[in-house]
């Protein structure tokens, strides 16, 4: 690990912010539900929303539908996955980014990001074209799988953060 990295790792571990993690009781175990919870919130509904987009409840559901109910729930996830990582983070800077998976996982969360970014501002913009069509596009299509494949990969590489 490069030393201006490791050193200011150790200052947000050294802060009063990764200290009061680390030392009120409870708190750790706290923040971790609630990390859980919201990655269930986040990757529930994209999953669903992703499962519409390769097919399934084509006749049930259109997918502006799908999207307008499903994706607010995700960014709620986010913002609770995102803010709760964090403070986790707070605590054990050091010791999380030296583990062989932190790599894997920030890999993969800017790739999921990435493709959220992508999706919304290409292939969904021209949603009223194709919202009623038999098959969704290729690239809405390629989207689902890149978008289940990542967030799997995150939550997998976020369990492996504490054995690597």
């Amino acid at each position: 690990m490069p030393e201006r990295l490791e050193l200011i790792l150790r200052w947000l571990q050294d802060s009063m912010l990764g200290d009061a993690v680390r030392s009120t009781p409870f708190m750790y175990p706290t923040l971790e539900s609630l990390h859980i919870l919201g990655i269930a919130m986040l990757v529930g509904p994209a999953f669903a929303f992703d499962l519409r987009l390769l097919g399934a409840g084509r006749s049930l559901v259109s997918v502006t539908k799908a999207a307008r109910y499903l994706l607010p729930m995700s960014h709620i996830g986010l913002a609770i996955a995102v803010v709760t990582g964090i403070l986790m983070f707070s605590a054990q800077a050091v010791g999380v980014a030296g583990s062989g998976a932190a790599p894997w996982k920030l890999g993969l969360l800017v790739l999921a990001g990435l493709n959220v970014i992508v999706f919304h501002r290409s292939v969904y913009r021209r949603v009223p074209e194709w919202a009623e069509a038999d098959t969704t596009p290729a690239a809405a299509r390629i989207s689902a799988v890149v978008s289940m494949s990542t967030w799997t990969g995150v939550i997998f590489a976020g369990r492996f953060l504490a054995y690597i």
